[in-house]
């Protein structure tokens, strides 16, 4: 069995290019932005990728499915921190654009998962 199994999924290596996106977002704030908003942003665009890789590890579908969720909601807080920063002029549309499309591939990818779970139990 590959421990790092994560490493070879689609759907971890786009949460990376999306932290990677959002970095580069948090660095382009305004300073006093970067600590409350910035920080926020960082965390919660990390633990995407980290709940998938931490369910990796599971040896039960109840407890991967409860770290797909976890990584869902970090990513929709992650998004809706970005769309709050466009509606504030801080993020460039284009940016954000990449972002929201990206946010919902990994969304889509992350479902899958789920209903992947279900369906192997049925």
């Amino acid at each position: 069995m590959n421990k790092f199994r994560f490493r070879e999924w689609q759907v971890y290596k786009d949460s990376k290019r999306l932290f990677v996106l959002l970095l580069s977002v948090v660095k382009k704030l305004p300073r006093e932005y970067r600590f409350e908003i910035g920080s926020q942003i960082i965390r919660a665009g990390l633990s995407v990728a980290l709940n998938i890789a931490e369910g990796s590890g599971k040896h039960s579908d109840a407890e991967l499915n409860r770290f797909i969720d976890i990584a869902l909601g970090s990513l929709f807080e992650a998004f809706a921190a970005v769309d709050v920063l466009l509606e504030c002029q801080l993020v460039d549309q284009t940016v954000f654009s990449e972002i929201e499309k990206l946010t919902l591939s990994i969304s889509d990818q992350l479902g899958g998962f789920k209903k992947r779970i279900r369906s192997d139990k049925l």
